[in-house]
């Protein structure tokens, strides 16, 4: 009896051993399974965590793409070194080390013990030793003297190859001293050249001064620059980015369903009124910095094409619309306080002309066209000016001046009829433009200087133009304008061509080809070259000029109505 109960508590121990397993395994597959849920749950956290951080990066930057195209004016007049400096345009005399290519190092030569056997021991000699190692003693001096032989032959290449490389490295820091020199020589002429106002030096210095402009990531760096001596005033192209420089999404978000990033989208107009703004700060800045890199001190005024290479949607080719041109001269600049004003108010200030939707690519004429921008004056030291065909202007009688140019008036659309030739050998041309709504009478005056044409002869005409109640008033010149006759043509009906614009225009609507070089005794007249304190208020004294003149007409023009 005793027997069973002690059978029936073992039995009942190892059942209860057995649910206390079979529990321990059940509570340890369900802290498993916890942990495992626990795992993915934190799986989950950081990969939402993960995605988060993505999408608060990619709002980051926009944001600081959108940031940064509000500071392109800002960071422009923050710039303290437009001005280049020439001396940093000079290449240091540095030489490369010499490396000989181990011609320098000697090979040690062979050495007689080297080749010498050992000598025989004492029961070597017993036995015979001495002559067979006397035997290889005069083997050794054998071989000794063809190593010696040999290793004379190897240093005499070496040292030839040690001469050759010495003498080769000698050529190459020749070569890099006359050309650091040209170079640095080179960098001087352009100084001395800039400094005097010559137009191709000012050209170059302006073309690296932009070319060197920090501008965000993606802008253009292309642009252009031409210098016109006679009116001291630069010419500057300089290509905008598109306006897919503004990024299309305002932001981003996570959407947890679908485990995607979705984009809010920009507002159209918010996008073009960003463009927009971008536009006029690119332009600001770049008339600010080229007067702040003017270290000369050589610039009066600087016109600004801005232009944009892209593809028309329309028809697939490639296009280069301008978007944007202004002149302004330094003084005027000066007056602005740019890091205050709203760029688009600003330009339209400056009389700029800015398409009305530069995100559209509508384009604007150019003020002036950098293709006028050339060279019309031939050196005197050129001995190939004598060999030159082309017709000079400064030759020309007056009546072939005349002729000259109410051809190419012609040719470029105007009725015209000539009036009488003026003493400074000029023309007085009076055109009709026969458009309707915007055509009208024209004035055209010609001067043919050698020097800069004063600010009287811009008001002598302006005067006519009102007293002969014309629509526009033309002035040409074989020569240039100061910076005062380009202020009092602004908000006037007035245009003024350079000796420049002239050769482009007869060139391309009259297919001649001709110079400008005013022979040395040359004598501009006097009374062009009045100061701003003496020269007459011709719009108030315009009023009491002489009646309109009776100027033939054309048959089919209409007489304009006088102011």
């Amino acid at each position: 009896m005793a027997r069973r109960s002690s059978w029936a508590a073992l039995v009942r121990a190892q059942e209860a051993e057995a649910r206390r397993r079979q529990a321990d395994a059940v509570r340890a597959e369900r802290r498993a399974e916890l942990d495992r849920i626990a795992d993915e749950k934190d799986r989950k956290r950081r990969y939402i965590e993960q995605r988060l951080e993505e999408v608060e990066e990619q709002n980051a930057q926009l944001d600081a793409t959108a940031a940064s195209l509000t500071q392109i004016l800002a960071n422009g007049l923050d710039r303290p070194d437009w001005a280049i400096n020439f001396d940093s345009l000079k290449k240091p005399m540095a030489m490369p080390p010499f490396d000989a290519k181990g011609a320098d190092r000697p090979v040690p030569p062979p050495k007689i013990d080297d080749f010498l056997p050992k000598p025989p021991g004492f029961m070597q000699r017993l036995v015979g030793g001495q002559k067979k190692y006397d035997l290889g003693v005069q083997a050794a001096h054998k071989d000794y003297e063809e190593a010696a032989k040999r290793h004379a032959i190897t240093e005499m290449a070496r040292e030839l190859r040690l001469v050759q490389a010495r003498r080769e490295y000698a050529e190459l820091c020749q070569q890099i001293r006359e050309e650091v020199n040209r170079n640095n020589e080179e960098v001087d002429s352009l100084h001395r050249e800039y400094l005097r106002g010559e137009s191709r030096a000012v050209a170059a210095y302006y073309s690296n001064v932009f070319d060197h402009d920090p501008l965000p990531e993606g802008f253009p760096t292309t642009s252009k620059t031409g210098y016109i001596a006679e009116s001291k005033q630069l010419v500057i192209e300089r290509e905008l980015p598109t306006v897919a420089v503004v990024p299309e999404a305002a932001s981003h978000k996570y959407v947890r369903t679908g485990d995607r990033i979705e984009s809010k989208a920009r507002p159209t107009n918010q996008r073009q009124s960003i463009y927009a703004d971008l536009v006029a700060q690119l332009a600001l800045r770049t008339v600010h910095g080229a007067f702040a890199a003017d270290s000369a001190g050589i610039l009066e005024s600087v016109v600004l094409n801005c232009f944009v290479d892209t593809i028309d949607a329309a028809t697939g080719q490639a296009i280069s619309p301008y978007l944007l041109t202004v002149r302004t001269t330094k003084d005027t600049l000066t007056g602005y306080d740019l890091r205050r004003v709203e760029p688009i108010q600003c330009l339209k200030a400056l009389r700029a002309q800015v398409s009305r939707s530069p995100a559209e690519l509508v384009p604007v004429r150019p003020l002036v066209d950098f293709n006028m921008i050339d060279k019309r004056f031939i050196q005197s030291t050129d001995v190939l000016a004598g060999l030159d065909q082309r017709p000079n202007l400064m030759e020309l009688s007056p009546g072939e001046f005349e002729g000259l140019i109410t051809n190419l008036f012609t040719k470029m659309g105007l009725e015209t009829r000539l009036t009488q030739a003026s003493r400074d050998g000029g023309v007085d041309c009076v055109a009709w433009d026969m458009r309707p709504i915007v055509g009208g009478k024209v004035i055209v005056q010609a001067k043919r200087y050698k020097n800069t044409v004063g600010v009287s002869a811009v008001r002598d005409l302006y005067g006519t133009v009102l007293n002969e109640g014309a629509a526009k008033g033309i002035l040409v010149t074989t020569s240039g304008y100061g910076k005062s006759a380009f202020e009092f043509i602004e908000h006037k009906p007035l245009e003024l061509v350079t000796g420049s614009n002239l050769l482009y225009l007869l060139e391309e609507h009259t297919g001649v080809k001709a110079r400008i070089e005013a022979p040395d005794d040359w004598i501009d007249p006097q009374a062009d070259h009045l100061t701003d304190e003496t020269a007459i208020d011709v719009e108030v004294a315009a009023k009491a000029i002489r009646p309109p003149a009776q100027t033939e007409m054309p048959n089919n023009a209409k007489p304009e109505p006088s102011p």
